[in-house]
């Protein structure tokens, strides 16, 4: 297990995320099978990981980490399969591999007592990870878990119509080499109250990552295991770490998906945000910063009673 300079991904995996990071680093972890992971390391303080959703990658935390890394120690990655980390198109993304990765991400960089933040998959590999990893996690914060079925097609027509076929034998794999900047804008502007939140430029990134060789049946094996996440759902009564459960108010899951994630939990802390979608942190990102910083500050005062 070895860190190593952006370098080592080619300059295209640091281009669009160094407009934003305005301090910190952009590295590259490779985990015992060789897999590169692509991180951003940016803050100090207590340590702070960050988990994106299905079809994104840490760019998505673009508007968030600025607000937490004056606080943490702020950790963000691209999953194997996603962004700039290496795609392997055929190796399988289901959750119990993608949470291996993540836990071995952390034992590689040596980030002790976690508090472990996503959104949408990276919500549901928060929380089985802390399942994992029992009391040395600090806590979790789950935004929009995606732990259901259907879920991505719940979007929108366009996206009900692409995953679909994009699963299915035989014309899957043309499908989903069909992607494109229109076809993902569509589809992601589904999971926006307000789909202006999703930025121009984040979209032209995601396109540019969307064109590497074999990224389409990466995809394509993520969206045929998503069952798996689903599957999750059984390790979360087994997480003893504090859980802060965030639902946007026009997020994919209904009141159904939000009671079942909501009852597995021992106890969790449920918390709804106005006028938000699937992409919280893109969306409220104000919200989403207050929401870690206050729990953990009175959590810290509690500890000093």
């Amino acid at each position: 297990m070895t860190m190593q300079s952006i370098t080592a991904l080619g300059r295209d995996a640091e281009d669009y995320t160094s407009r934003w990071l305005a301090s910190g680093e952009i590295a590259v972890a490779t985990l015992r099978d060789g897999t590169r992971i692509r991180y951003v390391r940016a803050g100090s303080g207590p340590n702070l990981v960050l988990t994106h959703t299905v079809r994104t990658q840490l760019d998505l935390f673009q508007r968030v980490i600025p607000l937490l890394s004056p606080h943490y120690t702020v950790f963000a990655l691209d999953l194997p399969g996603f962004g700039w980390s290496d795609l392997k198109p055929d190796a399988p993304k289901d959750e119990p591999t993608l949470r291996a990765a993540l836990r071995e991400f952390i034992a590689t960089l040596g980030i002790e007592r976690p508090i472990l933040a996503g959104e949408s998959i990276g919500a549901t590999l928060s929380l089985s990870l802390a399942a994992e990893l029992g009391d040395t996690v600090e806590r979790v914060f789950a935004f929009n878990t995606y732990d259901y079925l259907p879920g991505l097609e719940r979007s929108n027509l366009l996206a009900s119509i692409i995953i679909k076929s994009v699963r299915a034998p035989v014309v899957g794999p043309v499908f989903a080499a069909l992607e494109n900047r229109s076809i993902t804008g569509g589809i992601m502007k589904g999971g926006f109250h307000d789909p202006r939140s999703l930025p121009s430029d984040l979209l032209d990134e995601y396109a540019r990552v969307g064109s590497r060789a074999g990224y389409a049946r990466a995809a394509r094996t993520l969206l045929k295991a998503l069952p798996s996440f689903v599957a999750a759902r059984a390790r979360y009564p087994s997480v003893t770490a504090p859980v802060t459960l965030v639902w946007g108010d026009k997020d994919w899951a209904n009141l159904r998906d939000r009671a079942g994630v909501e009852a597995a939990l021992p106890s969790p802390e449920v918390v709804t945000l106005d006028r938000t979608g699937h992409f919280s942190a893109l969306e409220r990102p104000q919200a989403w910063a207050d929401i870690i910083l206050a729990r953990m500050a009175k959590r810290k005062l509690s500890a000093v009673g």
